[in-house]
Order: structure tokens, then C-alpha cells, then sequence
């Protein structure tokens, strides 16, 4: 029957173009964190009284996701803007994903060393949540993440077992220098990724007054990097701030491993809130999506 045919024909058209419309403002419904050069990446993250930022600590945890998931990352973005640090490894055959443990026991659905596996073993895998519950999600690659984030968000790569040396490379690779930042743990890691490229944008341990002047010695440009100074609130911190503030440095504290971990929402939120309070701009947490509600 031509008739029926047609107006199936035509449910068909609706359907398709709901669903595109639905996925399009999905997409747009995003939190962006969006520079055209690494220039402008760098004067987002100088720091001015009162500015504040999340970062999601390997993404996030939240709402039966994933820690170093793409899905993660981007479930944050659809409730606040934030950068995300993430964790890249090596695969027995040198493919880059990201995993923060050295093994897959605690978040995958094996065991084992995850330089013992190659990439076709480990692409085939399932990411389980923080209660160890299987889910959907799977290991994604460095170079996906990377790709994702391009447009979206900032990444700031932690230094696991990949030689500086790679993650440079990879980083070039991608052009990636307006979105992509590197953790630096001493002004000699800092000037190696300067030296490849001055645009590089870094995330430097700077825990101490005297590590600030090890950096400041060294001649490590102030401009182009945040500052973490540790995971609590204490008054060792203030001589930090003033060090660093007058150097246009965004200093951040992770509550990843302290106040995350504190029982309830209320007393979470109050120490999120206090964090800001006390002088640092950037809060890196596992409950990303939690401190933008409570802030």
C-alpha cells in the first residue's frame, strides 16, 4: 500500500530528526572550557581575587561513573565547566590509555599488571565504578581523550610510567598545546617540556616556600602554569598564596584524599567551601559535580 508506505516513510523523517535534534542540544548543553591558542589558555589560568575553578580528579566517581572515563568527563561538563586530570599508562605493546593504578584489579574487570596486557586485551574490558560494580564504560586511549577534549575542556596529564619524552611527543602530535597541560614535580621535568615547546602549559608541584624558589632560581616562567600546594587547609598555606599570587600562579588544593572522603554532603560542602575561602582558586576533587552544587 503506496499510502502506508509514505506515511511510514515520513514517522521515519520525524523520528530521525527528533533524535538529532535531542542529540545536538545534548551536545550543546555542554560546559565549555574553549581557547583558540595556548596564549589564551594562559591568561585564563592567571590569577585574579576571587576567580574559581574545578578540576575533576580523574574525571570523576560520581553517578556510577568512571574514573579516567570519557563518559565521566563529559557527565561533569553538563553541570559546571572544568579541566580534568587524567592518567596515562602503557599497554605491554605501548599503547597510551588512561589508568591511574600500575594494575587493572581495582578498576577494570581483570588482573593483573596492566603492562603485562596487550591493547587488544585491554580495549575488550569493562571499567567498574568506586564500588566495584561493572559498568559499560571502557579504557579509553590517551589519543581518544585527547581528541574529545578538543573544543570541550582542558586535560592536565599526570606523570605515571610514560617517559616525558613521549608525552611530548604526543602532545605535539595533536597540537594540542591550547587544551593539554602537564604535572611537573621539580623545575627540571618543567624546563624538558619548555624546551619542546614554550607554549606548554604546566601543573607544578609547588608544596613549599622553598620548592617556589627552586622554581624561581631556575628561571620557569610563572605565566604559563597552576600551582598545587597540597591537600589540606593549613596556615603554612598563606605564605604559598602570597608567593604565588604575586606571580599571577592559581594555587590549587585536591580533597581527593582528604575531604572527599569526609561522611556526609553537608560536611563536604562546607569543607569545599572553606578551601576557596582560605586563598586557593582551583579545587581538585573526585565529586566534581558535588562542589559545583555546593558552591
Amino acid at each position: 500500500m503506496p499510502g502506508l508506505r509514505n506515511t511510514y516513510f515520513l514517522i521515519g523523517i520525524l523520528l530521525f530528526l527528533v533524535v538529532g535534534t535531542q542529540c545536538q542540544a545534548q551536545e550543546q548543553t555542554l560546559h565549555r572550557l574553549e581557547f583558540k591558542s595556548p596564549k589564551q589558555l594562559h591568561r585564563f589560568f592567571k590569577y585574579k581575587r576571587g576567580k574559581t575553578i574545578i578540576s575533576g580528579h580523574r574525571g570523576t566517581v560520581e553517578q556510577g561513573l568512571t574514573e579516567n572515563s570519557i563518559a565521566g568527563m563529559e557527565a561533569v561538563l553538563r553541570h559546571t565547566p572544568a579541566f580534568f586530570e587524567i592518567d596515562p599508562r602503557l599497554t605491554k605493546d605501548g599503547v597510551v590509555v588512561l589508568m591511574h593504578d600500575a594494575t587493572l584489579d581495582r578498576t577494570t574487570t581483570d588482573t593483573g599488571k596492566l603492562a603485562d596486557h596487550t591493547w587488544e586485551e585491554v580495549k575488550q574490558l569493562r571499567l567498574k565504578d568506586r564500588y566495584g560494580k561493572e559498568t559499560e564504560y571502557r579504557i579509553p586511549t590517551l589519543d581518544e581523550a585527547i581528541e574529545w577534549a578538543r573544543g570541550k575542556t582542558v586535560l592536565n596529564l599526570d606523570h605515571k610510567d610514560l617517559p616525558l619524552e613521549q608525552t611530548a611527543g604526543i602532545i605535539r602530535k595533536h597540537h594540542a598545546y591550547s587544551f593539554v597541560m602537564v604535572t611537573v614535580h621539580s623545575p627540571e621535568e618543567a624546563r624538558f617540556y619548555l624546551d619542546q615547546s614554550s607554549d606548554q602549559m604546566l601543573s607544578a608541584h609547588i608544596l613549599t616556600v622553598e620548592k617556589f624558589q627552586e622554581y624561581k632560581a631556575a628561571g620557569i616562567p610563572f605565566n604559563r602554569m597552576i600551582a598545587y600546594i597540597g591537600p589540606k587547609v593549613k596556615p603554612e598555606n598563606q605564605k604559598l598564596y602570597r608567593l604565588l599570587h604575586a606571580e599571577g600562579v592559581m594555587c590549587m588544593i585536591s580533597a581527593a584524599p582528604t575531604y572527599d572522603k569526609l561522611e556526609t554532603e553537608e560536611a563536604r560542602a562546607e569543607a569545599y567551601r572553606a578551601i576557596f575561602a582560605d586563598g586557593a582558586s582551583i579545587l581538585e576533587s573526585d565529586l566534581p559535580i558535588e562542589v559545583a552544587e555546593a558552591l
